[in-house]
């Protein structure tokens, strides 16, 4: 399992690397063009859209894997081991269930795209629309691992690396 969890982040950490890449380039573009052109390339404003919303769909489920994601410690660490643990559980159950049933409407908006095109890049917009799918099925997957990863033991649901931590 923890090889499944290492591919899994291996690809979404090569995502965001990608999507941020992409989100550079464009972004330095538009500040050559407007600093010695005078002006930018229409497109540069649409791509750095879709490399934000990219960057979401993959950097999404590597917080949540990294319990990077939202953690309210202050409550759940205040508890007994026990009450914390269940705590930590029921927050992975309930991302997964709502992740899960965000599945199929995202799929619906992907397909929706289709019939339309992005005005300055004259792309499909289910690639723009796939990248919210991409993040409400990578945050499902990080849910079930962690889930699964907690009633296996592999993982106690908390954070990998705590502010001050020492390794």
């Amino acid at each position: 399992m923890s090889t499944f969890t290492g591919w899994v982040r291996a690809v979404l950490r090569i995502g965001v690397g990608i999507s941020f890449l992409v989100l550079i380039g464009a972004v330095t573009v538009q500040v050559i063009g407007r600093s010695f052109v005078g002006s930018s390339p229409v497109w540069t404003e649409e791509l750095t859209r879709f490399a934000l919303l990219y960057l979401a769909g993959f950097g999404t489920g590597l917080a949540l894997l990294s319990g990077d994601l939202v953690n309210v410690d202050l409550v759940s660490e205040s508890l007994s081991p026990r009450k914390s643990w269940a705590l930590r559980f029921l927050s992975a159950i309930l991302v997964l269930l709502f992740a899960a049933l965000l599945i199929a409407p995202a799929w619906r908006f992907t397909q929706i795209g289709a019939m339309q095109t992005s005005p300055a890049m004259a792309m499909p917009m289910n690639y723009a629309h796939g990248s919210i799918l991409l993040l409400v099925a990578t945050l499902a997957l990080a849910a079930l691992l962690r889930v699964a990863g907690m009633l296996t033991g592999a993982t106690d649901g908390r954070p990998e690396h705590l502010l001050g931590e020492v390794e």
